[in-house]
C-alpha cells in the first residue's frame, strides 16, 4: 500500500477515534448539555423513521405504542454507532502503521476492541495501538453501564409525581379538576405544598432533560400520561391561582410558574423547538376570552373562591399563560403527547 494513502487513513483515523470518543464523553460524562454530532445524527435518523410510521398510525393508541421505543431504542443504537465508529477508526489507524490490508485491520480492530484476543498484533507499533483500542472498547462499555441506570432513575424520578398528580388533578391531569377537588376537600390553602414540590420538579427535569436529551422522549407507562400535559396542568393550575382564585397570597405558584416557564424552554431549546424567547404580557395567546369565561364558570359553580375583577383576572392569568404557552404547545407536538383537557384546549392540540 502507497505511503501516502498509509498516511492519510491513519490520519483518519485519529480523526474518527478522537471524534468518537468526545462523542461519549460529552454525552455520558459532562454534566451539562453537550450535545455531541453522533448522538444528534443518529436520534434524527430514528425520529425520521418513527415520524414515518407514526403517519401511518390512525388511532392515538397505535401511536404510543410505536413511539414507546423510540427513546429505549436510541439508548440501544448509540453505544453500537459508537463502538462501530471506534472500529472502523481504528481499522483505518491500524493501516496508518503498516497492516497490509483492509481486511486484516478490521480483523484486528475488532479484536482488539472487543479484547478477544483472537487476532495478535505483529509489531510494536500495531500491539501499542491494539492496547489502546482495547482500553477506549472498555472504556466505551463502562460508560454505558453507568449511562444507562443514570437515565432510568431520572425517568423513574420524573415519573413519580407524574403519577401522583392523578390523585389531585384527574387522568388526564386538568388544572380547573385539580383546584375543584382542594376546594371540596378544605385544601386550597394547602396547594402551597404541590407547588412547591412541583417547583424542584421542574428544576430536576430541567437538568436531567438538557444534559440527558434523550429523556424527553421517554413515554410515561401509562399511555393517558405525559410530562408535558402533567407540566402543563400544574402551570395552568399556579396561573389560576395567581389571576382569579381569591385566596391569600401564594409566592409558591409563582416562582413554580417560573420554575416552569424556564425549565421548558431550556428543554425546547437542547431539543432544538421553536418557541418565542422573550413573550411580552400582551402577545396572543392559545386560550381566548370565552374559555377562559367558561373556566371560570366552572369554578364558581363549583364553590372555588374567585376574584371579582374578572377583566383584571383576564389580564393576569394572560400574562402568565404567554410565558409558557408557546413552548408547551410545541413540546407537546413534538413528542406527540396524548390527548388531555388542558385549558383551551392547548395539549390536546399536541397529541
Amino acid at each position: 500500500m502507497h505511503p501516502v494513502i498509509r498516511a492519510v487513513a491513519g490520519a483518519t483515523g485519529l480523526v474518527i477515534v478522537t471524534a468518537t470518543v468526545l462523542s461519549a464523553i460529552r454525552t455520558v460524562v459532562v454534566p451539562r448539555s453537550a450535545q455531541a454530532r453522533i448522538p444528534r445524527v443518529v436520534a434524527t435518523i430514528l425520529g425520521r423513521l418513527f415520524r414515518m410510521r407514526t403517519r401511518r398510525a390512525g388511532h392515538f393508541d397505535d401511536v404510543d405504542r410505536a413511539l414507546a421505543l423510540q427513546a429505549p431504542l436510541y439508548l440501544l443504537v448509540l453505544p453500537v454507532v459508537w463502538l462501530g465508529a471506534a472500529l472502523v477508526g481504528f481499522a483505518a489507524v491500524y493501516i496508518g502503521v503498516g497492516v497490509p490490508s483492509v481486511v486484516a485491520a478490521i480483523r484486528l480492530s475488532g479484536s482488539s476492541l472487543t479484547t478477544l484476543g483472537n487476532v495478535t498484533a505483529e509489531t510494536n507499533s500495531t500491539h501499542a495501538v491494539a492496547v489502546i483500542e482495547a482500553v477506549i472498547g472498555l472504556g466505551l462499555v463502562a460508560l454505558l453501564i453507568t449511562y444507562l441506570p443514570s437515565i432510568y432513575a431520572a425517568f423513574q424520578r420524573r415519573e413519580l409525581l407524574v403519577t401522583r398528580l392523578e390523585v389531585r388533578a384527574g387522568d388526564p391531569p386538568d388544572a380547573v379538576t385539580m383546584l375543584i377537588r382542594h376546594t371540596r376537600i378544605g385544601g386550597l390553602d394547602r396547594s402551597v405544598e404541590l407547588f412547591a414540590r412541583w417547583e424542584e420538579w421542574f428544576a430536576d427535569v430541567e437538568e436531567t432533560h438538557t444534559s440527558q436529551p434523550a429523556l424527553t422522549r421517554f413515554r410515561s407507562p401509562n399511555p393517558r400520561r405525559s410530562w408535558v400535559t402533567a407540566a402543563g396542568a400544574v402551570l395552568d393550575g399556579a396561573a389560576l391561582m395567581a389571576s382569579v382564585v381569591e385566596a391569600p397570597p401564594m409566592p409558591e405558584a409563582q416562582l413554580c410558574l417560573r420554575a416552569g416557564y424556564l425549565s421548558l424552554r431550556a428543554i425546547a431549546d437542547v431539543s432544538g423547538i421553536d418557541h418565542p424567547r422573550n413573550p411580552a404580557p400582551g402577545d396572543p395567546i392559545s386560550v381566548d376570552r370565552a374559555t377562559f369565561d367558561a373556566v371560570v364558570a366552572q369554578l364558581e359553580g363549583a364553590g372555588v373562591p374567585l376574584r371579582p375583577d374578572r377583566d383584571q383576572a383576564w389580564r393576569d392569568f394572560a400574562g402568565w399563560r404567554v410565558n409558557y404557552d408557546q413552548v408547551l404547545l410545541n413540546l407537546a407536538r413534538e413528542v406527540e403527547a396524548p390527548p388531555a383537557p388542558g385549558i383551551g384546549h392547548g395539549v390536546r392540540d399536541g397529541g
